[in-house]
Parts: C-alpha cells; sequence; structure tokens
C-alpha cells in the first residue's frame, strides 16, 4: 500500500469515527416513546402511577449520576417511584429488554407499559417531560430543580 492510500483509509477511519461519536452523543439521553410492552418482573414491583425502571451495572459511573437525578425526582414527585435493577449478573434481563447500554431507564406507567425508554445518562428535563406525559398533568414542570 502507498503511503497516500494509507494517508486516505486512516482519513476515513478518523472521519467515521467523528460520525459515529456524533450520532452517539445526539441520541444519549434523549427519550424514545416506547414499545408499550409490559414489564413483568419480580424485581420491579409496580407502586403509584408512574414508575422510573433503571437498568444498571456494577462498574456504570453514568448509572451512578442517573440514579441519583431519578432517585430525586421520585422522592419530589408523589405517585412516582424509582428502581435501580442490577443487570450485571442477570443477562437474561438484559437480552429480555434489549438493554445494550448502561444506563437505560425506562417510564412506565401505573400498569407496567412501556411509556419512554432513555439510553445513557438521564437528563432532569427529559425525564420529568416523559413523567409529565406519562401522568397526564403540568405538575412534573413545577419540580425544582434542587
Amino acid at each position: 500500500m502507498t503511503p497516500s492510500a494509507i494517508f486516505a483509509v486512516l482519513i476515513g477511519l478518523v472521519a467515521l469515527a467523528t460520525i459515529l461519536g456524533v450520532v452517539w452523543k445526539l441520541t444519549t439521553g434523549r427519550a424514545r416513546r416506547g414499545s408499550g410492552e409490559f414489564v413483568r418482573l419480580s424485581e420491579v414491583p409496580l407502586a403509584g402511577r408512574a414508575t422510573l425502571l433503571q437498568f444498571s451495572t456494577e462498574f456504570c459511573a453514568p448509572c451512578k449520576a442517573s440514579h441519583h437525578v431519578l432517585h430525586r425526582l421520585a422522592n419530589d414527585l408523589p405517585d412516582v417511584q424509582h428502581i435501580d435493577l442490577d443487570v450485571t449478573h442477570r443477562p437474561d434481563i438484559a437480552s429480555q429488554f434489549n438493554i445494550l447500554q448502561t444506563p437505560t431507564t425506562f417510564v412506565l406507567d401505573h400498569r407496567g407499559a412501556v411509556r419512554a425508554r432513555i439510553g445513557g445518562a438521564v437528563r432532569r428535563d427529559v425525564v420529568v417531560a416523559e413523567i409529565e406525559r406519562v401522568l397526564g398533568r403540568p405538575q412534573a414542570q413545577s419540580v425544582s430543580a434542587g
């Protein structure tokens, strides 16, 4: 291979990596509409009108940050609970719900239907908007960022 061909391949690889990085950054932390499938797990007892189900792993730093955001939201909002499910040793659950990255957060309605799915570290405003949608009330907007 000539030096110019090697250089062209390297430039192509850098461009591809950059494009993939930008796409990943744009999709991380964004809510996608849920599939509507029902979560029926003994580890996930439903209580309240909405459940924030976080799938985490043992050595995931963004999982810890997401846990704090979701836990605080659940404490601030009536009828909302947060469950953090560690799938490190439960590949069956990760496979069942197609968990390809942690954290992944599901916003469940009172029946356990997946209404939203957030891949990557959560952003408070995104979660609040999804909770508001699930609960059908504007009260979640007034939750302080504290």
